[in-house]
Protein backbone atom coordinates (compact mmCIF):
# COMPACT_ATOMS: atom_id res chain seq x y z
CA UNK A 1 0.00 0.00 0.00
CA UNK A 2 1.30 3.44 -0.82
CA UNK A 3 0.13 7.04 -1.18
CA UNK A 4 1.18 9.45 -3.88
CA UNK A 5 0.16 12.94 -4.95
CA UNK A 6 -1.15 13.01 -8.50
CA UNK A 7 -2.52 16.55 -8.49
CA UNK A 8 -3.31 19.34 -6.09
CA UNK A 9 -6.01 18.40 -3.54
CA UNK A 10 -6.12 14.81 -4.77
CA UNK A 11 -4.52 11.79 -3.21
CA UNK A 12 -4.58 8.34 -4.68
CA UNK A 13 -4.27 5.39 -2.36
CA UNK A 14 -3.21 2.33 -4.31
CA UNK A 15 -3.60 -1.14 -2.88
CA UNK A 16 -1.59 -3.48 -5.07
CA UNK A 17 -2.77 -7.05 -5.08
CA UNK A 18 -1.46 -9.84 -7.24
CA UNK A 19 -4.50 -11.49 -8.76
CA UNK A 20 -5.39 -13.32 -11.90
CA UNK A 21 -7.64 -11.87 -14.56
CA UNK A 22 -9.52 -14.85 -15.82
CA UNK A 23 -12.48 -16.14 -17.70
CA UNK A 24 -13.96 -19.50 -18.55
CA UNK A 25 -11.55 -20.05 -21.46
CA UNK A 26 -8.57 -20.14 -19.09
CA UNK A 27 -9.94 -23.39 -17.71
CA UNK A 28 -11.58 -24.70 -20.86
CA UNK A 29 -9.86 -28.07 -20.28
CA UNK A 30 -12.14 -28.85 -17.30
CA UNK A 31 -15.21 -30.93 -18.18
CA UNK A 32 -18.22 -32.11 -16.22
CA UNK A 33 -20.66 -34.85 -17.09
CA UNK A 34 -23.72 -32.60 -17.00
CA UNK A 35 -25.64 -30.85 -19.73
CA UNK A 36 -25.82 -27.57 -17.79
CA UNK A 37 -23.39 -26.36 -15.14
CA UNK A 38 -22.41 -23.18 -13.29
CA UNK A 39 -19.91 -22.64 -10.46
CA UNK A 40 -19.74 -19.54 -8.26
CA UNK A 41 -17.44 -18.21 -5.57
CA UNK A 42 -20.01 -17.06 -3.03
CA UNK A 43 -18.15 -14.16 -1.37
CA UNK A 44 -17.14 -12.37 -4.56
CA UNK A 45 -20.05 -13.55 -6.67
CA UNK A 46 -17.52 -14.42 -9.38
CA UNK A 47 -18.62 -17.08 -11.85
CA UNK A 48 -15.73 -19.53 -12.05
CA UNK A 49 -17.18 -21.79 -14.74
CA UNK A 50 -20.33 -22.08 -16.78
CA UNK A 51 -21.66 -24.31 -19.52
CA UNK A 52 -25.03 -23.61 -21.16
CA UNK A 53 -26.04 -21.74 -18.02
CA UNK A 54 -28.87 -19.74 -19.64
CA UNK A 55 -30.66 -22.55 -21.47
CA UNK A 56 -34.17 -23.40 -20.31
CA UNK A 57 -34.47 -26.34 -17.93
CA UNK A 58 -37.22 -27.83 -15.80
CA UNK A 59 -35.93 -27.38 -12.25
CA UNK A 60 -37.98 -30.18 -10.69
CA UNK A 61 -37.55 -30.18 -6.90
CA UNK A 62 -35.00 -27.36 -7.02
CA UNK A 63 -38.19 -25.29 -7.32
CA UNK A 64 -38.56 -25.89 -3.59
CA UNK A 65 -35.68 -23.50 -2.94
CA UNK A 66 -38.01 -20.66 -3.95
CA UNK A 67 -40.88 -22.21 -2.01
CA UNK A 68 -38.82 -22.00 1.18
CA UNK A 69 -37.57 -18.48 0.34
CA UNK A 70 -41.17 -17.24 0.18
CA UNK A 71 -41.97 -18.92 3.51
CA UNK A 72 -38.83 -17.55 5.18
CA UNK A 73 -39.66 -14.11 3.85
CA UNK A 74 -43.16 -14.23 5.35
CA UNK A 75 -41.70 -15.33 8.69
CA UNK A 76 -39.14 -12.50 8.71
CA UNK A 77 -41.90 -10.00 7.94
CA UNK A 78 -43.97 -11.31 10.86
CA UNK A 79 -46.75 -12.57 8.59
CA UNK A 80 -46.16 -16.19 9.62
CA UNK A 81 -44.35 -18.06 12.38
CA UNK A 82 -42.60 -21.39 12.74
CA UNK A 83 -45.12 -22.66 15.29
CA UNK A 84 -48.19 -21.61 13.28
CA UNK A 85 -50.35 -24.64 12.41
CA UNK A 86 -51.54 -25.46 8.88
CA UNK A 87 -54.65 -27.62 8.34
CA UNK A 88 -53.97 -30.36 5.80
CA UNK A 89 -56.34 -30.32 2.81
CA UNK A 90 -57.40 -33.30 0.72
CA UNK A 91 -55.25 -32.05 -2.17
CA UNK A 92 -52.14 -31.94 0.03
CA UNK A 93 -52.93 -35.33 1.58
CA UNK A 94 -53.44 -36.97 -1.84
CA UNK A 95 -49.90 -35.88 -2.81
CA UNK A 96 -48.63 -38.11 -0.02
CA UNK A 97 -50.55 -41.07 -1.47
CA UNK A 98 -49.54 -40.67 -5.12
CA UNK A 99 -45.99 -42.04 -5.12
CA UNK A 100 -44.15 -38.70 -5.08
CA UNK A 101 -41.58 -37.75 -2.46
CA UNK A 102 -43.59 -37.08 0.69
CA UNK A 103 -43.41 -36.54 4.43
CA UNK A 104 -46.66 -38.56 4.66
CA UNK A 105 -49.09 -36.09 6.21
CA UNK A 106 -52.65 -37.01 7.21
CA UNK A 107 -55.90 -35.42 6.06
CA UNK A 108 -57.18 -32.66 8.38
CA UNK A 109 -54.11 -32.86 10.61
CA UNK A 110 -52.71 -29.59 11.94
CA UNK A 111 -48.97 -29.35 11.32
CA UNK A 112 -46.57 -26.55 12.26
CA UNK A 113 -44.90 -24.51 9.56
CA UNK A 114 -41.53 -25.60 10.93
CA UNK A 115 -42.33 -29.29 10.46
CA UNK A 116 -43.63 -28.64 6.95
CA UNK A 117 -40.41 -26.76 6.14
CA UNK A 118 -38.39 -29.75 7.33
CA UNK A 119 -40.61 -32.01 5.24
CA UNK A 120 -39.76 -29.93 2.18
CA UNK A 121 -36.08 -29.26 2.79
CA UNK A 122 -34.96 -32.62 4.15
CA UNK A 123 -37.21 -35.19 2.45
CA UNK A 124 -38.45 -33.11 -0.52
CA UNK A 125 -42.10 -33.62 0.46
CA UNK A 126 -44.45 -32.52 -2.30
CA UNK A 127 -47.35 -32.91 0.12
CA UNK A 128 -45.68 -30.42 2.47
CA UNK A 129 -45.26 -27.95 -0.42
CA UNK A 130 -48.96 -28.02 -1.25
CA UNK A 131 -49.92 -27.74 2.43
CA UNK A 132 -47.72 -24.69 3.01
CA UNK A 133 -48.80 -23.03 -0.22
CA UNK A 134 -52.48 -23.43 0.60
CA UNK A 135 -52.06 -22.50 4.25
CA UNK A 136 -50.11 -19.30 3.56
CA UNK A 137 -51.66 -18.07 0.31
CA UNK A 138 -55.07 -19.75 0.10
CA UNK A 139 -54.13 -21.88 -2.90
CA UNK A 140 -51.08 -23.20 -4.68
CA UNK A 141 -51.86 -20.89 -7.62
CA UNK A 142 -51.79 -17.83 -5.33
CA UNK A 143 -48.56 -19.03 -3.77
CA UNK A 144 -46.99 -19.34 -7.23
CA UNK A 145 -47.75 -15.63 -7.72
CA UNK A 146 -45.71 -14.88 -4.58
CA UNK A 147 -42.91 -17.08 -5.92
CA UNK A 148 -42.81 -15.19 -9.21
CA UNK A 149 -42.90 -11.82 -7.48
CA UNK A 150 -39.90 -12.87 -5.40
CA UNK A 151 -38.16 -14.22 -8.50
CA UNK A 152 -38.52 -10.82 -10.17
CA UNK A 153 -37.19 -9.09 -7.05
CA UNK A 154 -34.10 -11.32 -6.98
CA UNK A 155 -33.51 -10.87 -10.71
CA UNK A 156 -34.43 -14.30 -12.06
CA UNK A 157 -35.22 -13.17 -15.59
CA UNK A 158 -35.54 -16.59 -17.23
CA UNK A 159 -37.66 -18.30 -14.61
CA UNK A 160 -41.36 -18.95 -14.08
CA UNK A 161 -43.02 -20.87 -11.26
CA UNK A 162 -46.35 -22.61 -11.78
CA UNK A 163 -46.50 -24.55 -8.52
CA UNK A 164 -44.69 -24.98 -5.20
CA UNK A 165 -43.21 -28.42 -5.82
CA UNK A 166 -41.80 -28.35 -9.35
CA UNK A 167 -43.65 -31.41 -10.63
CA UNK A 168 -45.76 -31.94 -13.75
CA UNK A 169 -46.03 -28.47 -15.28
CA UNK A 170 -44.18 -27.26 -18.36
CA UNK A 171 -44.75 -23.66 -17.19
CA UNK A 172 -42.39 -24.35 -14.30
CA UNK A 173 -39.00 -23.54 -15.85
CA UNK A 174 -35.70 -21.86 -15.07
CA UNK A 175 -31.95 -21.92 -15.88
CA UNK A 176 -29.00 -23.09 -13.82
CA UNK A 177 -27.87 -19.44 -13.61
CA UNK A 178 -31.20 -18.39 -12.10
CA UNK A 179 -31.18 -21.32 -9.70
CA UNK A 180 -27.68 -20.27 -8.65
CA UNK A 181 -28.92 -16.72 -7.98
CA UNK A 182 -31.82 -18.15 -6.00
CA UNK A 183 -29.53 -20.38 -3.96
CA UNK A 184 -27.09 -17.54 -3.28
CA UNK A 185 -29.98 -15.34 -2.14
CA UNK A 186 -31.26 -18.00 0.24
CA UNK A 187 -27.85 -18.57 1.85
CA UNK A 188 -27.12 -14.86 2.15
CA UNK A 189 -30.47 -13.63 3.43
CA UNK A 190 -31.78 -16.42 5.64
CA UNK A 191 -28.76 -17.88 7.50
CA UNK A 192 -30.92 -18.77 10.52
CA UNK A 193 -33.16 -20.93 8.32
CA UNK A 194 -30.50 -22.23 5.94
CA UNK A 195 -29.34 -24.61 8.69
CA UNK A 196 -32.36 -26.82 7.91
CA UNK A 197 -30.72 -27.75 4.60
CA UNK A 198 -27.83 -29.61 6.24
CA UNK A 199 -29.98 -31.86 8.43
CA UNK A 200 -29.53 -35.42 7.23
CA UNK A 201 -32.74 -37.04 8.46
CA UNK A 202 -36.33 -36.29 9.44
CA UNK A 203 -38.76 -38.45 11.38
CA UNK A 204 -42.51 -37.86 11.09
CA UNK A 205 -44.61 -39.73 13.62
CA UNK A 206 -48.13 -38.65 12.64
CA UNK A 207 -48.51 -40.76 9.52
CA UNK A 208 -51.53 -42.80 10.56
CA UNK A 209 -49.17 -45.71 11.22
CA UNK A 210 -45.59 -46.21 12.36
CA UNK A 211 -43.21 -43.21 12.41
CA UNK A 212 -41.31 -42.78 9.15
CA UNK A 213 -37.66 -41.68 9.15
CA UNK A 214 -36.23 -40.49 5.84
CA UNK A 215 -32.78 -39.26 4.91
CA UNK A 216 -31.93 -36.02 3.16
CA UNK A 217 -31.99 -36.46 -0.63
CA UNK A 218 -28.71 -34.51 -1.03
CA UNK A 219 -25.99 -37.19 -1.33
CA UNK A 220 -23.12 -34.75 -0.70
CA UNK A 221 -24.19 -34.16 2.90
CA UNK A 222 -22.89 -37.62 3.76
CA UNK A 223 -19.41 -37.18 2.26
CA UNK A 224 -17.92 -34.98 5.03
CA UNK A 225 -16.50 -32.44 2.56
CA UNK A 226 -18.16 -29.34 3.97
CA UNK A 227 -21.40 -29.42 1.96
CA UNK A 228 -24.30 -27.89 3.92
CA UNK A 229 -27.04 -27.70 1.23
CA UNK A 230 -28.95 -27.32 -0.86
CA UNK A 231 -31.50 -29.25 -3.11
CA UNK A 232 -31.74 -32.17 -5.51
CA UNK A 233 -34.15 -32.64 -8.40
CA UNK A 234 -35.26 -35.27 -10.90
CA UNK A 235 -37.58 -35.31 -13.88
CA UNK A 236 -37.47 -37.90 -16.64
CA UNK A 237 -37.03 -35.22 -19.30
CA UNK A 238 -34.28 -33.39 -17.38
CA UNK A 239 -32.61 -36.34 -15.66
CA UNK A 240 -30.84 -35.56 -12.38
CA UNK A 241 -30.04 -32.11 -11.02
CA UNK A 242 -28.50 -30.62 -7.90
CA UNK A 243 -27.91 -27.20 -6.41
CA UNK A 244 -25.09 -27.61 -3.89
CA UNK A 245 -23.00 -25.43 -1.61
CA UNK A 246 -19.78 -26.17 0.25
CA UNK A 247 -18.26 -24.18 3.12
CA UNK A 248 -14.59 -24.54 4.05
CA UNK A 249 -13.41 -22.02 6.61
CA UNK A 250 -14.58 -18.68 5.20
CA UNK A 251 -14.72 -19.96 1.62
CA UNK A 252 -18.03 -20.98 0.09
CA UNK A 253 -18.47 -22.45 -3.39
CA UNK A 254 -21.93 -22.80 -4.98
CA UNK A 255 -22.66 -25.17 -7.87
CA UNK A 256 -25.80 -25.85 -9.88
CA UNK A 257 -25.84 -28.69 -12.38
CA UNK A 258 -28.62 -30.27 -14.40
CA UNK A 259 -28.76 -33.10 -16.89
CA UNK A 260 -26.63 -35.53 -14.91
CA UNK A 261 -27.32 -38.95 -16.47
CA UNK A 262 -27.41 -40.89 -13.18
CA UNK A 263 -27.65 -40.38 -9.43
CA UNK A 264 -24.04 -41.48 -9.11
CA UNK A 265 -22.79 -38.98 -11.68
CA UNK A 266 -24.82 -36.22 -10.01
CA UNK A 267 -23.00 -36.85 -6.75
CA UNK A 268 -19.58 -37.40 -8.29
CA UNK A 269 -19.61 -34.45 -10.72
CA UNK A 270 -21.06 -32.00 -8.20
CA UNK A 271 -18.36 -32.89 -5.66
CA UNK A 272 -15.77 -32.55 -8.42
CA UNK A 273 -17.07 -29.07 -9.31
CA UNK A 274 -17.13 -27.89 -5.69
CA UNK A 275 -13.61 -29.12 -4.99
CA UNK A 276 -12.33 -27.72 -8.29
CA UNK A 277 -13.60 -24.25 -7.38
CA UNK A 278 -12.06 -24.44 -3.92
CA UNK A 279 -8.76 -25.87 -5.12
CA UNK A 280 -8.10 -23.54 -8.05
CA UNK A 281 -9.13 -20.20 -6.54
CA UNK A 282 -8.65 -18.02 -3.49
CA UNK A 283 -10.54 -14.95 -2.28
CA UNK A 284 -9.06 -11.61 -1.21
CA UNK A 285 -11.03 -9.09 0.82
CA UNK A 286 -10.39 -5.43 0.02
CA UNK A 287 -13.13 -4.01 2.28
CA UNK A 288 -16.08 -5.26 4.31
CA UNK A 289 -19.47 -3.60 4.40
CA UNK A 290 -19.71 -0.83 7.02
CA UNK A 291 -16.28 -1.63 8.53
CA UNK A 292 -13.62 1.10 8.70
CA UNK A 293 -10.91 0.17 6.20
CA UNK A 294 -8.81 3.35 6.49
CA UNK A 295 -8.81 6.88 7.94
CA UNK A 296 -8.51 10.04 5.84
CA UNK A 297 -7.03 13.40 6.76
CA UNK A 298 -9.41 16.16 7.85
CA UNK A 299 -8.73 19.90 7.61
CA UNK A 300 -9.74 22.24 10.48
CA UNK A 301 -11.88 19.66 12.25
CA UNK A 302 -12.24 18.62 15.88
CA UNK A 303 -10.59 15.36 14.77
CA UNK A 304 -7.64 15.09 12.42
CA UNK A 305 -8.92 11.98 10.65
CA UNK A 306 -12.27 10.52 9.63
CA UNK A 307 -13.14 6.83 9.40
CA UNK A 308 -13.97 5.67 5.86
CA UNK A 309 -16.33 2.81 4.96
CA UNK A 310 -18.02 1.27 1.94
CA UNK A 311 -21.59 -0.02 1.92
CA UNK A 312 -20.95 -3.40 0.34
CA UNK A 313 -18.49 -6.23 0.78
CA UNK A 314 -15.65 -6.01 -1.70
CA UNK A 315 -14.07 -9.37 -2.47
CA UNK A 316 -12.09 -10.60 -5.46
CA UNK A 317 -11.54 -14.18 -6.48
CA UNK A 318 -7.94 -15.11 -7.17
CA UNK A 319 -7.12 -17.97 -9.50
CA UNK A 320 -3.93 -19.70 -8.47
CA UNK A 321 -2.12 -19.21 -11.80
CA UNK A 322 -1.36 -16.58 -14.52
CA UNK A 323 -1.09 -13.56 -12.23
CA UNK A 324 -1.78 -9.93 -13.20
CA UNK A 325 -2.00 -6.74 -11.16
CA UNK A 326 -5.18 -5.58 -9.49
CA UNK A 327 -5.17 -2.01 -8.25
CA UNK A 328 -7.63 -0.48 -5.77
CA UNK A 329 -7.42 3.30 -6.01
CA UNK A 330 -9.07 5.64 -3.54
CA UNK A 331 -9.69 9.14 -4.90
CA UNK A 332 -10.54 11.97 -2.53
CA UNK A 333 -9.80 15.64 -1.94
CA UNK A 334 -6.97 15.84 0.55
CA UNK A 335 -7.46 16.99 3.22
CA UNK A 336 -11.22 16.74 3.61
CA UNK A 337 -12.93 19.92 4.76
CA UNK A 338 -15.27 20.06 7.73
CA UNK A 339 -18.01 19.77 8.78
CA UNK A 340 -18.46 16.15 7.72
CA UNK A 341 -21.65 14.23 8.43
CA UNK A 342 -21.96 10.51 9.01
CA UNK A 343 -22.83 9.01 5.62
CA UNK A 344 -21.35 11.83 3.51
CA UNK A 345 -19.60 10.69 0.34
CA UNK A 346 -15.94 11.54 0.89
CA UNK A 347 -14.30 9.66 -1.95
CA UNK A 348 -14.54 6.89 -4.52
CA UNK A 349 -12.85 3.50 -4.53
CA UNK A 350 -12.02 2.26 -8.04
CA UNK A 351 -10.76 -1.27 -8.59
CA UNK A 352 -8.90 -2.04 -11.81
CA UNK A 353 -7.93 -5.41 -13.23
CA UNK A 354 -5.31 -5.33 -15.97
CA UNK A 355 -5.97 -1.63 -16.41
CA UNK A 356 -9.73 -2.07 -16.87
CA UNK A 357 -12.15 -0.65 -14.33
CA UNK A 358 -13.73 -3.61 -12.56
CA UNK A 359 -15.60 -1.88 -9.74
CA UNK A 360 -16.31 1.68 -8.62
CA UNK A 361 -18.06 2.41 -5.32
CA UNK A 362 -18.60 5.42 -3.08
CA UNK A 363 -16.56 5.79 0.09
CA UNK A 364 -18.56 7.23 3.00
CA UNK A 365 -17.79 8.89 6.30
CA UNK A 366 -18.53 6.66 9.28
CA UNK A 367 -18.79 9.52 11.77
CA UNK A 368 -19.62 13.19 12.28
CA UNK A 369 -16.66 15.59 12.33
CA UNK A 370 -17.43 19.11 13.48
CA UNK A 371 -15.32 22.16 12.65
CA UNK A 372 -12.72 23.10 15.25
CA UNK A 373 -13.18 26.31 17.22
CA UNK A 374 -11.81 29.56 15.86
CA UNK A 375 -8.58 29.39 17.87
CA UNK A 376 -7.75 25.88 16.68
CA UNK A 377 -8.49 26.85 13.09
CA UNK A 378 -6.18 29.89 13.33
CA UNK A 379 -3.42 27.80 14.89
CA UNK A 380 -3.69 25.06 12.24
CA UNK A 381 -3.76 27.61 9.45
CA UNK A 382 -0.60 29.28 10.75
CA UNK A 383 1.03 25.90 11.21
CA UNK A 384 0.24 25.07 7.60
CA UNK A 385 1.69 28.35 6.35
CA UNK A 386 4.91 27.78 8.29
CA UNK A 387 5.38 24.03 7.94
CA UNK A 388 3.08 23.04 5.09
CA UNK A 389 1.50 20.39 7.28
CA UNK A 390 -2.27 20.21 7.05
Amino acid sequence: MYIKNSMKFLKILSIILTLTFFNQKVFSDIEFNATYMIIEDHLSGEILYENDADSKIYPASMTKIMTTIVVFDLIKKGEASLDEKIVISEKAWRMSQSGYSSMFIMLNDKISIENLIKGIVIVSGNDACVALAEGLAGSEENFAILMNEKAEEIGLYNTNFANASGINNVENYSTVRDILKMSHYLIENYPEFYTYFKETSFTWNRTGGDPITQGNRNPLLYKNIGVDGIKTGFLTVEKYSLASSMLRGERRINVVGSGFPTKQSRSRESAKALNWGLRNFDVVKIASKNETFLELDVWLGKKKKVSAIVQEDLYFTIPKRKKNTVKAILEYNNPLTTPIKNGDIIGKLNVYISGDLKKSIDVLSNENIKRANIFSRLFNSLNFLVWGDA
